[in-house]
């Protein structure tokens, strides 16, 4: 049976929801890994546009960075509930979060100069890490491992989740936004228990490819990576803003 992975894009039934259809060629990691760049190359993309007009006092960008979010989450629903449309979607869905990330990347950056930077370069060297972890067999995503990062993931979700509605009743819970010692501290548990994600989803495309999954899974496999590394990327850059703010 095929892993479990903490990513909820990358679901232990997700393979079983595919079909049997194989005339296109079946998944590979090297397939996967060739969509997971070239998702990335269209995030890019859409961050430097978006940064561009932030940094041209384009008063519009931030809008255009609330409408990325919204629409990257509908994407996300849709590719993972129709792991078919994947190959049709998840390009969009990279442009769409390119302009979230450039957009906030651009303003945490007019606060402390340098942040974004620094959150890419941490970023890609915990995914390094993590590969290298996995690749090695330091970190093995064996069953009791894959079920404590997915309850940690869940508890985050349904912590930021109940933070979102108590917002609306005027109810702040500070110690997820403030630079206290607490707050800080709850920010390197989520950066952590996101970058053990990655080695999750590096086990389910494995195994996806061994287990011969349907060609256009390697553009679902690509978006799950994409959503973990998106994820990963603006939990640091909230940590380096704490850390920032307690100088």
């Amino acid at each position: 049976m095929i892993g479990r992975s903490g990513n909820p894009t990358l679901k232990e039934n997700t393979f079983q929801r595919t079909g049997d259809s194989h005339s296109g060629g079946v998944m590979t990691i090297d397939g996967t890994v060739n969509k997971t760049f070239i998702a990335l190359a269209i995030l890019l993309g859409g961050a430097f546009a978006a940064w561009s007009m932030y940094e041209g006092g384009n008063a519009s960008v931030m809008g255009l960075a609330i409408g990325g979010a919204i629409a990257g989450f509908v994407l996300a629903l849709i590719i993972s509930f129709v792991p078919r449309s994947a190959p049709y979607l998840v390009p969009i869905y990279a442009a769409v979060e390119g302009l979230f990330l450039g957009a906030i990347s651009a303003h945490f950056n007019a606060q402390t100069n340098g942040i974004a930077m620094q959150a890419a370069l941490l970023t890609m060297g915990v995914f390094l890490a993590m590969l290298l972890a996995y690749k090695t067999g330091l970190i093995k995503a064996t069953p009791t491992f894959k079920k404590i990062v997915i309850a940690a993931t869940l508890g985050i979700m349904v912590m930021y989740l109940f933070s979102f509605v108590l917002s609306f009743f005027g109810v702040g819970m500070s110690f997820l936004h403030d630079s206290s010692m607490l707050s800080i501290g709850i920010s390197l548990v989520v950066v952590g228990i996101a970058a053990l994600n990655l080695v999750l989803d590096f086990d389910f495309i494995e195994q996806g490819s061994q287990q011969g999954a349907p060609k256009y899974m390697e553009w679902f496999g690509a978006f799950g990576l994409l959503v973990t590394l998106v994820w990963l990327y603006v939990e640091m850059l909230r940590l380096l803003s704490k850390l920032a703010n307690r100088d």
